[in-house]
C-alpha cells in the first residue's frame, strides 16, 4: 500500500480553494474536502477538483440512523470520490449499512474509513464530556476493531495510534492520520499530534495536513516538505 500526503482544503468557498490549487503546477496533490467547503460550494466543487486530476477524500463524517447513512452514501458514491468517512461511534450496523450504500451496482466503491476519536479530543474531555471512562487508547482500538469487523477499509486516528491500529486490525487496514505538524510549527487546536517523519516511523498510511500547508507563505514548498518527510 502506497503512502500519501492529503492536503486539508478547509476553505470557506470555491474561489479560495481553486486559487490555492492553482499554485500546484507540477503536482496533483490528494485533497480533503471537508464540511465547510462542501456545504459552501456543494457537490460541484468535488466534480471540478476531480476534473483537475486530484484524488479526493470527502470528509463529511456521517453519523445518523443506519438507513439515512446508507442512502446518503449512495449519493456520495456517484461523485467519484476516492475516500469518504463516518463516525465509528454510530455502531457496526451503521457502518455496515454505509458500506452497502456506498457500493455501486458494478461492485466498485470509494474507500470507506471510520473516525475513532477526533484528534482534538483528549482523554480528560472524553471522560468529562462523553462519559466514556475507558482509556482513550482502548476506546480507539475498540472502535477500529468494530470498523474492521463491519468491513471498512480503515480508520481516522491520531498518528500516535496508527502503529497499534495495524497491530490490532492488520497491516492492510488503512490509517488516515490528521494531527500532523512540522516540528517548528504551531499545533493549533489539535491535542494528539506529531511530525510527518514520526508519522511515517509509527506507521501512518496517509497523513492529513491542513494549516501547515494552506497557511504557509509557500504552500508548494510546505507540501513538498511533507512529502519528503513522510514518503521519500
Amino acid at each position: 500500500m502506497g503512502k500519501d500526503v492529503i492536503i486539508a482544503c478547509d476553505f470557506a468557498g470555491e474561489e479560495e480553494c481553486m486559487s490555492f490549487l492553482d499554485k500546484f503546477t507540477e503536482e496533483k496533490p490528494y485533497v480533503k474536502i471537508g464540511m465547510e467547503l462542501f456545504y459552501s460550494a456543494g457537490p460541484e466543487i468535488v466534480r471540478e477538483i476531480k476534473k483537475r486530476g486530484h484524488k479526493i477524500f470527502l470528509d463529511l463524517k456521517l453519523h445518523d440512523i443506519p438507513n439515512t447513512v446508507k442512502k446518503t452514501m449512495a449519493v456520495l458514491s456517484s461523485l467519484d470520490v476516492d475516500m469518504c468517512n463516518l463516525h465509528a461511534s454510530g455502531t457496526k450496523t451503521m457502518m455496515e449499512f454505509a458500506l452497502e450504500g456506498l457500493t455501486r451496482p458494478d461492485g466498485t466503491r470509494p474507500l470507506l474509513i471510520a473516525v475513532t476519536q477526533l484528534t482534538s479530543t483528549s482523554e480528560e474531555r472524553m471522560k468529562s464530556d462523553l462519559l466514556i471512562e475507558k482509556p482513550l487508547d482502548e476506546v480507539v482500538m475498540h472502535y477500529a476493531k468494530c470498523a474492521a469487523e463491519a468491513g471498512l477499509d480503515g480508520v481516522v486516528c491520531s498518528p500516535l495510534e496508527s502503529g497499534k491500529v495495524h497491530e490490532v486490525c492488520g497491516k492492510n487496514f488503512i490509517t488516515v492520520t490528521p494531527g500532523v505538524r512540522f516540528a517548528d510549527g504551531d499545533v493549533g487546536d489539535q491535542v494528539r499530534v506529531t511530525t510527518p517523519e514520526k508519522a511515517k516511523e509509527i506507521g501512518s498510511d496517509y497523513i492529513v495536513v491542513g494549516r501547515p500547508i494552506t497557511q504557509s507563505e509557500d504552500p508548494v514548498a510546505a507540501y513538498r516538505r511533507c512529502v519528503k518527510g513522510f514518503i521519500n
